[in-house]
């Protein structure tokens, strides 16, 4: 048995290295994928990621939708279910618009697609979207009517999901500088 076998029994061959360097232990194969590094955003206006700059409305558009249901719980104004149907649908159109800039993006960015991170924000934002394109549309049929209890119960949904899928591009744009512009 040779003095650097890993394993009592297990014979290596003379030439092998005394050890592997504790860096290969924790080394991603993805990380060999030709264009892995390459994570500039492609769809931008002078430099400036257009996903990355159309996702504060549909953000604080879900805040607002929340925040106006739970106003209109504890004071029954219309006024405030009115502002929550208007913004719940301008949260779901500005989400479509912020939803297809971060698809682009995802699909022209070979280093963007060859992870799994960016994939898993897509499905939760596409989760988001779905629910807020139903809050919005049950709505429809009455603003009053619809906040409560079904609206108020989606909203808050809505609003951890903004969490979570806020969270996971913060994690993709500051941790892994995916989609933004390298400057000059």
């Amino acid at each position: 048995m040779s003095k650097h076998s890993p394993t009592p029994g297990v014979n290596q061959p003379e030439d092998a290295t005394d050890e592997a360097s504790p860096d290969d232990a924790f080394r991603d194969p993805i990380e060999e994928i030709p264009g892995y590094n390459a994570t500039e955003t492609r769809v931008a206006i002078l430099g400036h990621p257009i996903h990355a700059m159309s996702v504060a409305f549909p953000v604080a558009l879900t805040f607002c939708t929340f925040g106006a249901d739970c106003l209109y719980w504890f004071t029954g104004e219309s006024f405030l279910a009115r502002a929550a149907i208007w913004a719940a649908g301008t949260g779901f159109f500005f989400g479509m618009m912020a939803g297809f800039t971060g698809l682009f993006e995802l699909l022209l960015v070979r280093g963007i697609r060859a992870r799994a991170a960016p994939w898993t924000h897509s499905i939760i934002a596409v989760m988001l979207l779905s629910l807020l394109g139903a809050n919005w549309g049950q709505r429809l049929s009455g603003y009053e009517a619809g906040v409560l209890p079904y609206g108020i119960l989606m909203s808050a949904l809505s609003v951890v999901l903004v969490i979570v899928t806020g969270w996971h591009g913060g994690k993709l744009v500051f941790d892994y500088r995916l989609g933004v512009s390298k400057g000059s």
